[in-house]
């Protein structure tokens, strides 16, 4: 009889005692981070090297607004480099012009796995949208001096992409992404080639971000 009763005692208890171990020990809430943050990236790109600057805005835990402004080179994939041992120089053969790639994009950031992963990783996917600016330059002159004869075209463009934040610093934002980055020209297009016309092209782009939060 004792023992029956004591049986009947801890199984009364034990949902008891859970229900308190719950109430210790509950869920983390997500990490709430500041709501804005500017700053500047680093790009690699299939032209070359790039820079660009950047704000985004949080409207939710998942999903941020953006603003962004690049400058890097785009070249014709058919263009070759040589290097001339003589000079100890490169030169492009029936290259006409330097093409500089300036898009102002506006956009989305989506995060995702947020209830899966910890705060030290933030992934999300991109999309934008804005105008594109491109200033011509050409080749023959050296390349500051170039800038004297600089021609402005105009188009549409707009990207999409993956990356993610690291860390948990509520003052730094570091993080990295990959975007693929589509321009359509107005007009003609460009020249960077002899009689070869670009109006519309699209290149992949591996950028560092390091800004702050506030």
């Amino acid at each position: 009889m004792k023992i029956k009763l004591i049986i009947l005692i801890l199984l009364i208890s034990t949902p008891l005692f859970s229900q308190k171990i719950g109430k210790i020990a509950p869920d983390k809430e997500p990490e709430i981070f500041p709501p804005n943050s500017w700053g500047g990236e680093i790009m690699f790109g299939e032209g070359g090297f790039g820079f660009g600057l950047f704000y985004k805005k949080d409207f939710s835990l998942n999903l941020a607004g953006t603003i962004d402004f690049s400058v890097s080179e785009t070249k014709d994939e058919r263009e070759i480099d040589y290097y001339d041992p003589y000079w100890g120089t490169t030169f492009t053969p029936f290259k006409v012009n330097r093409a500089f790639l300036m898009p102002i994009n506006a956009g989305l950031q989506y995060r995702i796995f947020a209830e899966s992963l910890t705060e030290n990783l933030r992934p999300y996917i991109s999309a934008g949208l804005g105008p594109t600016f491109i200033v011509t330059t050409p080749y023959e002159e050296e390349f500051f001096t170039a800038f004297k004869w600089a021609k402005m075209h105009y188009g549409l463009g707009g990207y999409i992409g993956f990356g993610g934040y690291f860390g948990e610093s509520k003052k730094n934002l570091v993080g990295i992404n990959v975007k693929y980055y589509y321009t359509n020209l107005f007009g003609k297009g460009i020249e960077n080639l002899f009689y070869q016309y670009r109006k519309s092209f699209g290149q992949f782009y591996i950028s560092l971000s390091l800004g702050t939060m506030f």
